[in-house]
């Protein structure tokens, strides 16, 4: 197409086009569908087709000699309706964006300081890594159960819970019918460092087992609680109490004796967490008796040497640290439903 927004005179003539007065905006165009080209002059609704020719070259050659001057190739100006329209489209559809408030930073932090990331996705990657687990379903969609293929050791995850209560619940058994040999709870805000740890230690194999009725002795607190001591964290005993803290006093173990004392029962002997002091939390981890000392020393080297990473606010603002109920004893083992 040839255009040209010109202005004519009454001294402007031409055989093929007829001349225009005024103000006026002229153009040639060919249709796509039967190759006619035409004339037109004027704009919005007084735009008219002044001549039709069975060519572009003839409508060309008829343009030239009245705008050759000025032709230039390419679409026809927009007309001032056109480009009111269009103006009104751009505001409506251009909208001031706020800036808004900035992302946290990354930073590397000590495992036990870490987020707690998404739950649900770390044991959906245990699963798919791990075939000789399956995934079972119960009555509610709450929750899910993972169990591996001999049937002793049992894995429950309850979802959508708040962040300071028990969202992972690890038993093991004898025996699949048997009584429950241990058992350890952790919350939902618990690091997900600490909560690899955990998994890659169920999915080793090693140390499951503990013997039935075996009290725990020193040499089993010992072997737990090692790398925290090669670590240099902070030893204290107080009654029944015995204590390890980590340098900034942010993490630390609790083995409780008298519960210890008492194997039959799902006591919380060992309690893991980290937090403003172990009163008032950020997560925790709880264990009974019998737990293996294995799986305790991995978490233990994890809190002392592992490291994660934090999303921290700009503003330096502290996460709040949770309040957590009274223990209550953990719940029977899961209903086996096969996921469907």
């Amino acid at each position: 197409m040839v255009s040209r927004r010109h202005r004519t005179s009454p001294n402007d003539a031409s055989d093929e086009i007829p001349p225009l007065y005024g103000h006026t905006t002229v153009a040639v165009g060919t249709y796509l569908s039967g190759g006619k080209s035409v004339y037109l002059h004027g704009e919005d609704d007084l735009r008219q087709i002044a001549d039709t020719y069975d060519s572009p070259a003839q409508a060309l050659v008829a343009f030239e000699k009245v705008h050759g001057d000025a032709m230039r190739p390419g679409p026809a100006p927009m007309t001032d309706t056109e480009r009111n329209a269009a103006e009104a489209r751009t505001s409506l559809g251009t909208r001031a964006v706020e800036p808004g408030p900035p992302l946290p930073e990354l930073e590397i932090v000590p495992a036990y300081a870490a987020d707690a990331s998404d739950h649900d996705a770390v044991l959906d990657a245990f699963l798919d890594a791990h075939g000789d687990w399956q995934k079972w379903r119960t009555w509610s969609d709450d929750t899910t159960h993972a169990i591996h293929e001999d049937q002793t050791l049992r894995i429950e995850r309850i979802h959508d819970v708040p962040a300071h209560e028990t969202a992972w619940t690890v038993a093991a058994y004898e025996t699949p019918v048997s009584d429950r040999m241990w058992v350890l709870t952790a919350t939902g805000s618990t690091p997900a460092p600490v909560l690899q740890e955990l998994l890659d230690h169920l999915a080793s194999g090693d140390g499951w087992n503990t013997t039935v009725g075996t009290a725990v002795d020193e040499k089993t607190v010992t072997a737990a609680s090692q790398p925290l001591s090669d670590a240099g964290w902070k030893h204290t005993v107080e009654g029944r109490w015995i204590r390890w803290t980590s340098p900034d006093s942010d993490a630390g173990i609790q083995f409780d004796a008298f519960a210890a004392q008492h194997p039959n029962q799902s006591l919380t002997t060992w309690t893991i967490w980290a937090g403003p002091n172990l009163d008032h939390p950020t997560w925790m981890i709880s264990a009974s008796p019998r737990t293996p000392s294995p799986l305790l020393a991995d978490l233990s080297q994890t809190l002392a040497h592992a490291t994660g990473t934090r999303r921290e606010p700009r503003s330096g603002v502290s996460r709040p640290a949770a309040t957590f109920p009274t223990a209550t004893p953990i719940s029977a083992r899961p209903q086996n439903h096969r996921l469907r």
